[in-house]
């Protein structure tokens, strides 16, 4: 794994991924919601690290103070810091047009790409993304346990600059917290949604945004037997057919 530094207001980032494969460039943001790192691709029902590599150049992150990537903390932290860590490393990488693919928070980020530089992001494949369906407390209960274990290390950060990077993060209505539907049904950036299915990744959100991008494919069924099968040929043919 390697790591890509740079500095920021409130000091040094660092970022770690990890490259593998050539050709047409893939961005891979990991499930595992504020833990975003790239381990968690191993729970997966399969692993696009691996399965994409044979074709493309894939690129794998861990997010900020996820795995080993690690960041300041500060009241004015959000989504958009994580989408500038993003498109920064892959002007690193020497990639200014890619795919994005994301799982679970993945999803969001996927998005918040889409929305800040639509000209570099050539499609984006979403699975089971996360979304707010009278399920907030999850995520801020999710958002409390991964900052629980980073206070004792991050004493530049106050009660109060906790407090409003959680409702940054988790106190807005965007049906994917970052991005509401306006956003989605104006999207031009083809998309591919693979269905979710419990509490974290609500049905009624994959199937909202199928229903309001105007450019998108839709899998209900991927993780087990013959459906990953043909889900993961559909996700190949997905990424030719934009690359």
């Amino acid at each position: 794994m390697a790591t890509y530094r740079y500095t920021s207001k409130r000091g040094e980032v660092e970022i770690h991924y990890e490259e593998r494969g050539s050709g047409f460039p893939i961005l891979l943001i990991a499930p595992g919601g504020m833990r975003s790192a790239i381990p968690y691709w191993d729970n997966a029902p399969w692993n696009p690290l691996e399965h994409l590599s044979s074709s493309y150049r894939v690129i794998a992150m861990d997010q900020r103070n996820a795995g080993e990537s690690t960041a300041a903390v500060g009241a004015s932290d959000g989504w958009h810091v994580y989408t500038e860590d993003q498109l920064r490393l892959m002007d690193h990488l020497g990639a200014p047009r890619f795919h994005v693919t994301g799982m679970c928070i993945g999803g969001s980020y996927c998005m918040g790409l889409v929305g800040r530089a639509p000209e570099r992001i050539a499609s984006a494949v979403l699975f089971q993304p996360v979304g707010l369906q009278g399920n907030r407390k999850l995520f801020l209960d999710m958002f409390d346990d991964w900052a629980k274990d980073l206070r004792a290390s991050h004493s530049e950060a106050t009660e109060s600059d906790w407090a409003a990077f959680r409702q940054s993060m988790y106190g807005g209505d965007g049906f994917l917290f970052n991005v509401d539907e306006a956003f989605v049904s104006s999207c031009q950036t083809p998309l591919l949604v693979l269905m979710g299915s419990d509490a974290y990744h609500p049905e009624e959100t994959s199937r909202r945004i199928a229903e309001l991008a105007p450019n998108v494919a839709f899998i209900e069924r991927w993780k087990e037997g013959d459906d990953r099968i043909s889900a993961r040929r559909a996700v190949d043919e997905f990424l030719a057919a934009h690359s």
